[in-house]
């Protein structure tokens, strides 16, 4: 539950368009729902700007339905990462998608999108965890747009889409192998990166060590690193920097 949906219900209670025991009634799993295998975090868009997102990897299926039908519940959306399409069937949520390349299931009222965010990915390996990334951008409310398949061994196909970098308040950069697209598109633009690691790649990447350190050790400066895979993790940064950006 977030601030407007809170201050919607108390300008209804005090309009007398719901009762109290309503009210209370609505409230009374703030901040949070004990359902003895897991304490549903329903209170954390108001803390802190993002509701709480169901992670479905290594969870029992039933489990991951049960948490995230009471998400919906409660919120009127929910969004799954790393989910299974027995997930998806299981949820039986009217407008519920699954997107079968990033694992991530939403359903929910769709939000005006605002600002600008661009999601590249280094090559189509990396389209999972680009997609994961924009995926969550998009449900947080934000305008993405995507520029796939860009990787250093053609640097052409980067070059002649520089243009898709204007205007954006934020990028996500997703690369394996070496990992260099991060600082070959800080070193073009004026924008801020957000580099995630993949683990795509032979036996030296080590899982996407190898990406990591190089963008870490990258001279470009403005570039901020996220976690191997993570694209989760930076559509939610780029999401604030792009909130930031346009109420800025």
């Amino acid at each position: 539950m977030d601030k407007e949906a809170i201050k919607t219900l108390l300008v209804s209670l005090q309009n007398g368009q719901i009762g109290v025991d309503e009210a209370l009634n609505k409230l009374k799993h703030l901040p949070y729902e004990d359902i003895e295998f897991a304490k549903i975090d329903h209170h954390r868009q108001l803390r802190g700007g993002i509701a709480e997102v169901i992670f479905g990897e290594g969870k029992k299926t039933e489990d991951a339905i049960e948490i995230a039908r009471r998400i919906y519940n409660m919120s009127g959306r929910v969004l799954i990462t790393r989910a299974s399409k027995e997930i998806y069937d299981g949820l039986n949520i009217d407008g519920a998608r699954y997107y079968p390349t990033s694992r991530l299931i939403e359903a929910g009222e769709g939000r005006k999108k605002i600002g600008r965010i661009v999601v590249v990915s280094a090559g189509t390996a990396d389209i999972p965890v680009s997609e994961e990334a924009a995926v969550t951008a998009s449900f947080l409310s934000s305008s993405v747009e995507t520029l796939y398949d860009v990787g250093v061994a053609g640097l052409h196909r980067l070059l002649s889409n520089v243009g898709v970098f204007e205007g954006a308040n934020v990028v996500v950069v997703a690369a394996g192998m070496e990992g260099a697209l991060p600082s070959v598109v800080g070193s073009l633009i004026d924008k801020p990166i957000i580099a995630v690691p993949t683990s795509v790649g032979y036996g030296t990447s080590l899982g996407g060590l190898t990406p990591l350190f190089a963008m870490l050790n990258s001279c470009v400066p403005g570039i901020a690193v996220m976690n191997i895979d993570n694209g989760f993790g930076a559509g939610c940064l780029a999401h604030k920097i792009n909130i930031l950006a346009v109420h800025d």
